[in-house]
C-alpha cells in the first residue's frame, strides 16, 4: 500500500554477503581450479562448495578444503575458514563466485601447495 511511510531495511556488509553466498557453488560450464596459474581443476573432478549459516559444506575438495567446516565474516571481501585459511573473494554476485587462497604445506602435500583461485 503505498504512503504508509515503510523504509526497506539496509542489509549491512556481512549480510549481504551471506545472501548471495548461501547459493550452490559448482564448476557448470565455465568453472575452474587453478594453481599457480595452471589449470588443476581435473584433480578437482564435481568440486562444489555451498555456505549457510556459519558453516560450509564440500563435494570432491581433495585437500583443499574440509569435507564440512565453519567460516567467519572478517572484512570486506573475506571470510576465514575453521582451519584459519583466509579466502579473498575476487568477485561475488548471484551466480558467480571467484574466490582465491593459499595453500601451505604441513600435512598437505608439497605439490598442492600455493595460491589457487577457483571460479
Amino acid at each position: 500500500m503505498p504512503g504508509l511511510g515503510v523504509k526497506p531495511i539496509a542489509l549491512t556488509a556481512q549480510a549481504h554477503v551471506f545472501e548471495v553466498l548461501s547459493e550452490y557453488w559448482g564448476f557448470g560450464t565455465n568453472g575452474s581450479i587453478t594453481l599457480h596459474n595452471q589449470e588443476v581443476s581435473l584433480n578437482y573432478s564435481g568440486f562444489a562448495l555451498s555456505f549457510t549459516d556459519g558453516t560450509y559444506t564440500t563435494t570432491n575438495g581433495g585437500d583443499l578444503f574440509n569435507a564440512t567446516g565453519t567460516w567467519t565474516y572478517e572484512l570486506v571481501r573475506h571470510i576465514t575458514l575453521d582451519n584459519k585459511e583466509e579466502v579473498s573473494m575476487l568477485e561475488l554476485i548471484p551466480g558467480i563466485f571467484e574466490f582465491s587462497f593459499t595453500q601451505v604445506g604441513g600435512a598437505v602435500v608439497a605439490e598442492t601447495s600455493g595460491n589457487y583461485v577457483i571460479t
